[in-house]
């Protein structure tokens, strides 16, 4: 999946907690937040363009996590672990970095 592709993916599912979500599809998208982030704060100094846009888009942004993390079998709830300093931060980048679980998985078929 590309760029393009995964932005337009992630926007469709806005709020779709299921199914699963590709690593280059959660990573791409990952890069798009943080960009379009970056270049808003830039514009407004003052970041309320950016706190805007990063409050639009936690939606997409924890769905595409979850279908990220049900990709590896693991389940979205552990997404929560964004709120244990570096421990939990390490864990959940190290998971959102692994490869997909071929075939099916609890789930949903492979993506």
């Amino acid at each position: 999946m590309n760029f393009t592709e995964s932005i337009s993916t992630c926007f469709n599912k806005y709020a779709d907690f299921n199914g699963r979500a590709s690593r280059s599809e959660y990573w791409w998208f990952v890069l798009f937040l943080f960009l379009a982030s970056a270049a808003l704060n830039m514009v407004n100094h003052s970041g309320m363009l950016g706190g805007l846009f990063s409050l639009a888009t936690i939606l997409p942004h924890l769905a595409v996590g979850a279908r990220r993390l049900h990709d590896t079998n693991r389940s979205g709830w552990l997404q929560l672990l964004w709120i244990i300093p570096v421990i939990g931060w390490i864990l959940l980048i190290i998971w959102m970095a692994q490869e997909s679980q071929p075939g099916t998985n609890r789930f949903d078929s492979a993506a």
